[in-house]
């Protein structure tokens, strides 16, 4: 296996079909991925998207003994020995930072999701890892009205578990360039909300320049507006910009922005809305 490294998310590090790990700025170290989406297929088409041939559409059946058996695998391997040290460069990343729900497409799109997570949750308990390693579902949030979806959550948010919620702007115009979607901010929060009222949420948030440029005055009032309302019951946010190539057919004219740029708009995010917000540029 090559080195982690932020720069490179590829689901194939460990040549296994559901669990991969990466290197995570904002998980601080090794996140253990659950990729439930191994025929690269979402929902939505976001244009910062790194996911190489992303299609719209469902995820195919997930085998959940594999998925089980992949984990456990990895988990002895990973939890043995040097494993950090021989596969991360910066020593303070040397650890394992969670499991996360994440992959190659909306993981709550699975029709098994909330079985997949009731296995997650019981291969954590064989390795004692319940209160020790957190357990995520990072989300569009477009599935958080389904059954399935809110009995995952509770299934997660007793193993002490989250979910990171994309939002990503805050107005129907902005929501549909960024992530190819149509929404209104009301939708969003309704969403947010149910999430909430089972797991703690953060927002997540992807702020990026397009042709040179960051996103104008409106969009940031915009998105403003929506983190007001949203406040009282979300955790933060997690700032975050591109780290690696956009594939999407979308992304002509992504950038990176520069991190003192990123990190003034966290600030005044924290600042006028009295959320808390964590940055990584």
């Amino acid at each position: 296996m090559k080195p982690l490294a932020i720069t490179d998310h590829s689901r194939n590090q460990a040549g296994l079909t559901y669990v991969y790990p990466v290197l995570s700025r904002r998980a601080g170290g090794i996140s253990v991925g659950i990729n439930l989406n191994p025929n690269r297929a979402c929902n939505w088409s976001c244009v910062y998207c790194q996911v190489e041939g992303l299609r719209r559409g469902k995820p195919d059946p997930v085998q959940i003994e594999l998925l089980a058996d992949e984990l456990r695998g990895f988990l002895l391997y990973a939890l043995s020995g040097d494993y950090p040290a021989r596969h991360v460069k910066e020593a303070k990343l040397r650890q394992l930072a969670d499991i996360a729900f994440s992959g190659d497409g909306e993981p709550t799109c699975a029709a098994e999701f909330a079985e997949v997570v009731e296995r997650v949750v019981a291969v954590m308990q064989e390795f004692d890892l319940i209160g020790r390693l957190p357990l995520r579902l990072i989300t569009n949030g477009s599935m958080a009205g389904r059954k399935k979806t809110r009995e995952g959550l509770a299934t997660l948010a007793l193993a002490g578990g989250e979910v990171w919620f994309k939002i990503d702007r805050g107005d129907a115009a902005g929501i549909f360039a960024v992530n190819q979607t149509r929404l209104v901010p009301e939708t969003v929060l309704r969403r947010l909300k149910l999430c909430a009222e089972i797991a703690p949420v953060w927002a997540q948030t992807c702020w990026f320049a397009h042709n040179g440029k960051e996103p104008d005055r409106a969009a940031k009032e915009h998105y403003l507006a929506l983190i007001q309302r949203a406040a009282g019951f979300i955790q933060g946010i997690h700032l975050y910009g591109l780290a690696r190539p956009p594939q999407s057919p979308h992304a002509a004219g992504l950038s990176r922005l520069p991190p003192e740029t990123l990190a003034a708009w966290g600030e005044e995010i924290a600042a006028k809305t009295g959320v808390k917000v964590i940055c990584s540029p």
